[in-house]
């Protein structure tokens, strides 16, 4: 059984996640960024006679990311992620850039502080990272949560080869894996979605086409977005558990199946 990290657990796949490993006999440090997520995984971890020890924080915070040292831990899953929407061509850089701050920067962080801490207590460990089908391949005036995904692919690819090098020269080892779920209906991508349309209506150059695009993407979602999540928290678990874990875990299959072929086509 092993000690696990887990960030953004107050709700959608994170909240799963860490209740299904939980469930599986890990001890879960699940952390939550709002005071109200933390009852309901208490709830469950009474009933249910879980390790699973819930707590706040705020990964904006240098500080109260410094949590994480206090913790003997075997793997930590950077699962934080925060969305926002609208046309490359006009979307608000703040709008980006706070993005990249939460599901880049911080992640980041947090990422560097459990390797410390991993590699001065055990020597070992698994950094597990949640990116997304669409940090492979974008959708349309999805660009800020699209990018930092992209970013996260690129981050985490160097990170791996990096502790590959490590593991040679000094046999501390490290391993490093991605998780990209598809679209599932957590209400995270329509949140997201919607954003734009607080300001695209009058301040973009797609104003007079907003309603087509509304309605077109609300198809669009309703066609994609999966429930129930068990498919994808499989994949966290295998992440998990496995003794050689692969690099890359994703799904659903067909989502997957259809980025591989869109990269394959230069999509």
């Amino acid at each position: 059984m092993k000690k696990i990290f887990i960030t953004g657990s107050g709700s959608g796949l994170g909240k799963e996640a860490a209740i299904t490993l939980a469930r599986r006999g890990h001890t879960v440090y699940a952390s939550v960024h709002y005071e109200e997520q933390i009852a309901s995984l208490m709830q469950i971890a009474e009933k249910e006679n879980l390790d699973l020890r819930v707590f706040l924080l705020d990964i904006l915070d240098p500080e109260q990311r410094k949590k994480i040292l206090f913790y003997d831990i075997d793997v930590f899953i950077a699962n934080s992620a925060i969305g926002n929407s609208g046309s490359v061509a006009d979307v608000p850089i703040d709008f980006i850039r706070s993005v990249f701050e939460t599901n880049v920067f911080c992640n980041l962080s947090m990422i560097q502080l459990a390797i410390k801490r991993m590699l001065e207590k055990q020597k070992q460990g698994r950094i597990i990272i949640l990116s997304s089908l669409v940090g492979r391949i974008p959708m349309p005036f999805l660009s800020p949560y699209c990018a930092s995904k992209f970013a996260l692919e690129g981050f985490a690819t160097c990170l791996r080869q990096e502790m590959k090098l490590l593991k040679k020269l000094s046999g501390k080892q490290i391993q490093v894996c991605l998780i990209e779920p598809g679209a599932y209906a957590t209400g995270f991508n329509k949140e997201n979605n919607e954003k734009k349309y607080e300001w695209m209506g009058t301040d973009s150059y797609f104003a007079p086409y907003v309603n087509w695009i509304q309605e077109k993407e609300v198809k669009v979602w309703n066609f994609l977005e999966q429930k129930p999540y068990t498919s994808i928290v499989q994949r966290y678990v295998k992440a998990v558990e496995s003794n050689h874990p692969r690099f890359r875990y994703f799904a659903p299959w067909w989502q997957a199946m259809f980025v591989q072929l869109g990269r394959m086509l230069g999509m």
